[in-house]
């Protein structure tokens, strides 16, 4: 029996980034020596256990066989048989296909160390186009690691798209897709998951309402980069930065704009009530991928408000209250915070305006500190009941914002 570290942990290590999970490979066992070493039995579909004492996990050397179409439709073997290099074959990138033994020397049979040094992600095998999910991995390993400088090899992106020509990518289940969707939106560089699922055709399948935003048009003035779909790419990227590994923001952001697609042609560049027609396609998105609660209604509420939080300078207390109360910003108070986040990214996410202020921002969060610290239980202290406290709470968190602003207008607004 012999244990080779593999995958992320070695590709890690080799790139000097921090290490994550540990997964190691067993050539030359059985279920049942594993079983007597000590090592726990966790695996459904093929033998993997855990360690006894550091509890990762460790895998026997299997190989795998296509018996039907999408990423269920596998058969596996696994024996004492089955050598490292063929377990290492039916891995899916070359980077990730790279194992280290007990001593620490790598064994690299296909040339994953050459490709993190070219910063290349390639496949390993033809066998790569038989696994769907492999082009959603593509997409997300590419949003982690572009800001590293690596490219997709060109026969890797035609083999994907020739998979999506197949209608491999059709067999993805929902909760697979918003799996690897919401992962790549936790990367440093969300964009370049979008696209190269957009460079393989398989946006256009999987995201349809996302794909269509590329090509149309926004007026210049307010959208130096124009084109909608590159704006989406600026807005992601700048989620990002503002919220680094939030997925809710990213999905928010990525979705906001959804209306823009929807624009008569007779109306472009102008995109007049787009943040209300993106609602329509948003909730279809948030029905096909089955989105969590919470992430749809921060996407409704992002795309419903930003343009109302841009010209938040202009909406007086009142509508600033109502707006509040619209996101159920009094109960969820990380809403508020959350729409802030994004609608800097929309703004920030433009061409030559990443560095920009956003003052826009921080007065909302301003705004609504102001109105949160008046209470229900201050309405109670006044001797007020019933329909009463919701009547006074929202003319004194009305009169708390309009008194935060005169105060901006005599000392300056931050």
């Amino acid at each position: 029996m012999r244990a080779y570290l593999v995958g992320g942990a070695v590709r890690d290590r080799l790139l000097g980034r921090p290490e994550g999970d540990r997964d190691w490979v067993v050539v030359g066992s059985t279920p049942q020596e594993m079983i007597r070493a000590g090592y726990l039995p966790v695996g459904r579909d093929f033998p993997v256990f855990l360690h006894p004492q550091t509890r990762e996990e460790y895998a026997l050397a299997r190989t795998e066989r296509k018996t039907a179409p999408g990423y269920h439709g596998f058969s596996f073997h696994a024996a004492p048989d089955v050598t490292l290099e063929q377990d290492l074959a039916r891995r899916d990138f070359t980077v990730n296909a790279i194992a280290q033994a007990e001593d620490g020397s790598l064994v690299d049979p296909y040339g994953g160390v050459r490709d993190i040094q070219a910063r290349v992600l390639r496949h390993v095998s033809p066998a790569f186009a038989e696994d769907p999910v492999r082009i959603l991995r593509a997409a997300r390993f590419m949003a982690r690691f572009a800001p590293l400088g690596f490219t997709v090899a060109p026969e890797t992106l035609q083999l994907m798209r020739d998979m999506v020509v197949a209608g491999e990518a059709d067999h993805l289940v929902a909760e697979r897709v918003w799996q690897e969707l919401r992962k790549a939106l936790e990367e440093p560089q969300p964009s370049a998951a979008l696209r190269l699922l957009r460079d393989c055709g398989a946006l256009a399948r999987l995201l349809p309402e996302v794909d269509a935003l590329f090509g149309v048009p926004q007026r210049p003035e307010y959208h130096p980069e124009v084109d909608t779909g590159e704006h989406l790419c600026l807005v992601l990227d700048m989620a990002a930065r503002l919220a680094p590994g939030d997925a809710l923001v990213g999905f928010a952001a990525l979705t906001h704009d959804l209306g823009k697609a929807l624009t008569p042609k007779d109306q472009l560049p102008r995109h007049i009530g787009h943040e209300h027609s993106g609602v329509r396609p948003l909730r279809a998105v948030c029905a096909r991928l089955k989105v969590p609660a919470e992430y749809a209604a921060a996407a409704e509420i992002a795309c419903r408000e930003h343009l109302n939080v841009h010209r938040l300078d202009e909406l007086r207390a009142d509508t600033v209250h109502d707006l509040v109360a619209r996101c159920d910003g009094f109960r969820k108070p990380e809403r508020i915070r959350q729409l802030a986040l994004v609608c800097e990214a929309d703004s920030r996410g433009r061409l030559g305006r990443q560095e920009d202020d956003y003052p826009q921002g921080r007065r909302l969060l301003a705004l609504h500190e102001a109105m949160l610290a008046v209470t229900a239980g201050q309405a109670v202290a006044r001797g007020l009941s019933g329909p009463a406290v919701g009547e006074w709470l929202r003319k004194a968190r009305i009169e708390a914002a309009a008194s935060l602003r005169k105060h901006w207008s005599e000392t300056g607004a931050p």
